[in-house]
């Protein structure tokens, strides 16, 4: 695949004028999207031209205090049925004060996120599909009721499978919920997950239309969360109406290199 796709951004590029259709400045934002991203318009990436490859983790802060997760081989989870998890699959926007174990919220960050092999450094294979195993998220977590954490935000680090606390502001829950258009549930839910893009480890190989498999991946990841919390006795709902600035500004992220692409809580039933 990426000899196919080096082989067309080859023949391709620099003809990008020539591709775009007349009307094309008369067309909807999404509908330019979707003509740039389109193969015929792309210049050649960051890897065809042998540019260093992002790497598969971004950097945090060493003086922070990693938290250990349970390992998720340690962790007995029943076993569940598929069909009758996928049927019982809903979302899920009221929970009761029954706080997420540890072990439950390490058992969904590996369903969602988990490293099962590092290769070299240079890519990882994971619980969930991502193009070109380019996995460039990372995940950041809305504590609110777990056994063992103080409520505050964290970043989740898949390649250790450990955590750190990024923040302990009281009013973090609060200034999120009104970010995502007062969407109160958030503040009741146990736990909830961000999903940072990290567009660059995708473009890197894909080039624009790296941001077409960003959101692919983003519900690839969510749809994990939704069937692994099933598993547990947790609901869950996605969130995707926010407002990107503020939600971005909260979580100090640029908007341009690092945004939130894509939110989900998680509660007991």
């Amino acid at each position: 695949m990426k000899k196919t796709i080096a082989a067309i951004q080859e023949k391709t590029d620099g003809s990008k004028s020539k591709k775009l259709k007349k009307d094309f400045k008369k067309d909807s934002i999404g509908q330019q999207f979707i003509e740039l991203t389109n193969y015929e318009n792309l210049k050649k990436s960051d890897q065809s031209l042998n540019k260093p490859q992002p790497p598969l983790q971004l950097e945090y802060d060493k003086n922070l205090s990693l938290i250990d997760l349970p390992e998720p081989a340690n962790i007995n989870i029943e076993t569940a049925d598929l069909r009758n998890t996928i049927e019982q699959r809903r979302s899920i926007r009221t929970y009761s004060d029954i706080p997420l174990t540890i072990n439950e919220l390490s058992y969904l960050l590996w369903c969602t996120q988990g490293v099962k092999k590092n290769i070299r450094g240079i890519a990882t294979l994971r619980n969930v599909p991502s193009a070109g195993a380019r996995h460039a998220f990372e995940t950041y977590l809305l504590i609110n009721n777990v056994e063992g954490l103080l409520p505050g935000l964290y970043r989740y680090l898949a390649l250790e499978h450990k955590l750190i606390c990024v923040s302990g502001d009281a009013e973090l829950a609060d200034r999120i919920s009104i970010a995502c258009l007062d969407q109160n549930f958030i503040k009741a839910s146990a736990v909830t997950f961000f999903w940072i893009a990290v567009p660059q480890r995708m473009n890197w190989r894909y080039g624009e239309r790296g941001y077409r498999y960003l959101y692919l991946d983003a519900g690839h990841v969510c749809q994990n969360l939704y069937l692994c919390a099933e598993t547990i006795n947790c609901g869950t709902c996605a969130i995707a109406a926010y407002n990107d600035n503020e939600l971005n500004n909260i979580l100090e992220l640029d908007g341009k290199e690092q945004f939130v692409i894509y939110l989900a809580t998680v509660g007991k039933k």
